[in-house]
């Protein structure tokens, strides 16, 4: 089954468990850097791809930390064998260099939900995120957060309720004529899809804005989105929150734009 192939450290491995020193910080506290990307035309050098900017990610972190760099060359090589079998790749770095490159692929229902959107629920200001400048393998806020509400996805809010993002992926809402998406100084992931975006936009004239997404404002929306970089732009047609549910148009006109990026 190809779901048993993984990449680490340096060899290809066909098996669904990876054994680690039982005092791996990694292991013991999250002590890894990710990122998650999904290959277009089956190759890491597609401009959709951005492969680059995913190094440059997983980099900054390292710096950031004072960890060891990996071999950036074996990387790209553990990255190139698993992606022959899938579509989706999630790089891990621990802190003394080691790599370890998983896959999977696309998830079944991802059209229906780009076409139809999904429901979403503002989770409790408990769950933030760590380190929110970094994707680290301590996760465990977000996955809290997701699993906690019942709907597809989860929001994340601060202490004064204002939305951040997603539990995997950046927000993004339209009203005005304009779109909006949260500041990355309001502690948020700098998404690499989100910051693709934010170019392609202002590229092609189109108004956006970065603002806190307040209470007041998140009401005024005519529709809103989350983004990553597996699944594109997915609309969100209903946010159950505890003062009751917002409904959004998930066919707005708007989506239309940004989906152009994807054609590119």
């Amino acid at each position: 089954m190809t779901n048993n192939i993984y990449w680490y450290d340096g060899k290809l491995i066909h098996s669904q468990t990876l054994e680690l020193d039982i005092n791996d910080p990694g292991l013991l506290y999250g002590a890894t850097v990710f990122t998650t990307l999904r290959v277009y035309q089956n190759s890491l050098d597609s401009n959709l791809t951005n492969w680059q900017a995913h190094c440059d990610r997983l980099l900054f972190s390292v710096q950031t930390f004072g960890w060891q760099q990996p071999d950036w060359n074996r990387v790209r090589q553990g990255a190139q064998l698993v992606l022959a079998h899938f579509s989706v790749l999630r790089i891990t770095l621990f802190l003394d260099g080691r790599e370890w490159i998983t896959g999977r692929l696309l998830p079944q229902d991802l059209i229906e939900k780009q076409n139809n959107g999904i429901l979403c629920a503002v989770a409790s200001s408990e769950f933030y995120r760590s380190l929110p400048s970094h994707k680290t393998g301590n996760y465990l806020s977000a996955w809290l957060a997701k699993t906690s509400v019942d709907a597809q996805e989860a929001i994340l809010v601060d202490a004064q309720g204002n939305w951040l993002e997603t539990s995997t992926g950046n927000l993004w809402g339209w009203c005005d004529r304009s779109w909006y998406t949260p500041p990355i100084k309001a502690g948020i992931l700098p998404g690499i899809l989100r910051s693709q975006l934010l170019t392609w936009l202002q590229n092609h004239q189109m108004p956006v804005q970065e603002e806190p997404w307040s209470v007041e404002l998140v009401q005024g929306f005519e529709a809103i989105a989350y983004t990553n970089s597996v699944v594109e732009i997915i609309p969100i047609h209903t946010v159950h929150q505890p003062s009751g549910s917002l409904q959004y148009n998930p066919y707005h006109h708007s989506f239309q734009l940004i989906r152009e990026l994807f054609l590119a």
